[in-house]
């Protein structure tokens, strides 16, 4: 009985035009060998399992072959290939830095380099695994490996060449190797399985492509499994049972239900997955990477980033046809929080059964319930319950005006219309807030300035000498007025709205002034300011005084946030109102 040797050994290439998927790197090392122009110190660096170290003792046999042939490969028959493909050649080394990671190694090492070969033109050292070496040992290998033997030739060979010291790296020509491709890894598979008398179907050796991730040796060894699991016929369905990967038409199902918002489906499809023992997080995981292809079939220009088989490909192009790309965007973000949250989530699949069903819904037209709702929509369904619990009195009253307001015309340079004026009052139910103090004063688009209000005006309607108001219309009016004042007034309105008029006996109102600068300025515009009042408080009796304040009685000045606190304490609907349409001061 033969001994049995895994398939990454007995299929490893042997010559530069069997190593699959490195073309590129393969001509390079053929043209440095015919052409006798070879650099000192090479780095082989890139993923596991791509043929660094098969590459490297490739071209060590080629350097030292006393014939080579035309294209640069070894001749496997002078005395330097004999050694080496019968394991006896005492001019290629092989060292593992993993193991040998010390000076003192290193210090062995270089007494080899010392030698020169006896058979051969050059002595190989093939160093894997490079970056294992310590601090300390690097920098022991720094001379040699600048200015080594003539006769020596250092191949190093890693896949963290970022843990290499840069002064290294400076002195070695890289190498940078490719991930393999799921074509080159199936072509390579098919070789094998013919070799070795075994039928495959294609779509499982995609599979096997698939899970090696980009390595060839992950893929002839995940082969070797597959093979002795299905006795010499691997199928699709063997392949994913015994890998226990999650079937692809899982994922194009659920897609395929989402479109047609069926969460029932979707559910009872992640039940039976979990049943069969897959976790959820690698249904949302397997999930997110087939999304991931749809979106990338769309567009002929990223098709060829599919790393998988032309069969597949297919059907990702069929299925990204009734697709929209808004949908692929958001299920991609919402598998990604998913996948975020999972580890932390203390009920996983909870959290899984969520995803899915946002994912479900996000085609739902917008009249449908679920996670497809708009924002728009759902601030409109908050105004709707707002006007609900508003009661109809107050809303009668703040709407009147309005009303009111809009059919006036805008004022002349002169005099006001004699349209009827509206009168705006602090509900003691619904409360008031300066928005709709200003709102309500652009509608009216009335201004104030100096000399306009003239208290003889032909045009104006007459107004009540007896109507009472009260302290809160007092401050409405005074805000609304101030609110309405032409931009050059702007500084002194900005004043007014922190200066709290008051009335001291009936109709008398006194406003305190803090300094003398601002009752000057005040005392400019005072009849003004008087004559609106008369006209907007609805009483001619009205009298207006303005007061310095007294410098030994300091008069707080209330800030914007502090008159509605104040405002709050009186009236305990209007916070009642802050908290009920989630309002902020602004």
């Amino acid at each position: 009985m033969n001994e049995y040797i895994v398939s990454a050994r007995k299929y490893r290439p042997a010559s530069f035009d069997t190593v699959v998927g490195q073309a590129a790197l393969t001509t390079t090392l053929k043209n440095a060998v015919k052409s006798r122009k070879l650099a000192h110190a090479y780095l082989f660096c890139g993923p596991r399992g791509v043929g660094k170290t098969t590459c490297a003792r490739i071209f060590a046999k080629a350097i030292n072959c006393m014939s080579p042939t035309t294209d640069g490969e070894a001749c496997n028959e002078c005395e330097s290939c004999k050694a080496f493909n019968e394991q006896r050649s005492f001019n290629i080394f092989e060292l593992d830095a993993a193991s040998n990671n010390s000076v003192e190694h290193i210090k062995t090492l270089m007494e080899q380099t010392r030698i020169p070969p006896q058979v051969g033109r050059y002595k190989v050292f093939i160093i894997d695994e490079v970056h294992m070496l310590s601090t300390a040992a690097f920098n022991a290998f720094l001379k040699t490996l600048e200015e080594p033997p003539s006769h020596v030739i250092f191949i190093l060979a890693t896949t963290e060449k970022h843990k290499i010291l840069p002064t290294i790296l400076s002195r070695c020509q890289i190498y940078d190797f490719e991930r393999m491709t799921v074509a080159n890894t199936v072509a390579h598979l098919r070789m094998v399985a013919e070799k070795e008398g075994i039928q495959a179907e294609e779509q499982a050796l995609e599979v096997i492509a698939e899970k090696a991730d980009g390595g060839m040796r992950d893929a002839l060894s995940i082969f070797d499994q597959a093979a002795s699991f299905c006795q010499g016929n691997i199928t699709y369905q063997k392949v994913i049972e015994d890998l226990n990967v999650l079937d692809v038409e899982n994922y194009f199902r659920i897609i395929d239900l989402s479109l047609d918002n069926k969460v029932a489906d979707i559910m009872v499809l992640l039940n039976n997955v979990i049943n069969r023992g897959f976790d959820g997080g690698q249904l949302i995981g397997g999930l997110a990477s087939h999304v991931r292809n749809v979106l990338m079939a769309k567009d002929p220009q990223t098709l060829p980033l599919l790393e998988t088989g032309e069969q597949q490909r297919e059907k990702y192009r069929q299925q990204a046809a009734k697709c929209d790309a808004r949908f692929l965007y958001q299920a991609l973000r919402l598998m990604n929080d998913c996948d975020v949250n999972y580890r932390q989530s203390s009920n996983k699949r909870l959290l899984v059964e969520l995803t899915l069903i946002e994912i479900a819904q996000l085609t739902q037209p917008d009249e449908g319930v679920g996670s497809g709702r708009k924002p728009r929509r759902l601030k409109s369904l908050f105004q709707t319950i707002v006007r609900q619990q508003r009661p109809v009195k107050a809303a009668e009253q703040v709407a009147a005006p309005v009303v009111e307001a809009d059919k006036q015309e805008p004022l002349t340079h002169t005099s006001y219309n004699t349209l009827k004026r509206p009168v705006l009052k602090a509900d003691n139910d619904v409360g008031f807030s300066w928005n709709k103090v200003r709102e309500m004063s652009k509608k009216k688009k009335i201004q104030i300035v100096p000399g306009m209000l003239a208290p003889n005006d032909p045009n104006s309607k007459p107004v009540s000498s007896d109507n009472r108001f009260t302290q809160e219309d007092l401050e409405l009016q005074w805000m609304s007025m101030c609110n309405r004042m032409p931009q050059k007034y702007s500084a002194i309105a900005t004043r007014m709205k922190n200066m709290n008029p008051e009335i001291k006996e009936f109709p008398h109102v006194v406003v305190t002034v803090d300094n003398q600068v601002i009752l000057e300025q005040m005392q400019q515009i005072q009849k003004s300011i008087l004559n609106t009042l008369k006209l907007y408080l609805n009483n001619e009796s009205v009298t207006f005084e303005l007061v310095l304040a007294d410098i030994s009685e300091p008069v707080k000045v209330l800030s914007r946030r502090e008159q509605f606190e104040e405002m709050g304490k009186e009236n305990p609907a209007v916070e009642k109102l802050r908290e009920l349409m989630d309002l902020e001061l602004a």
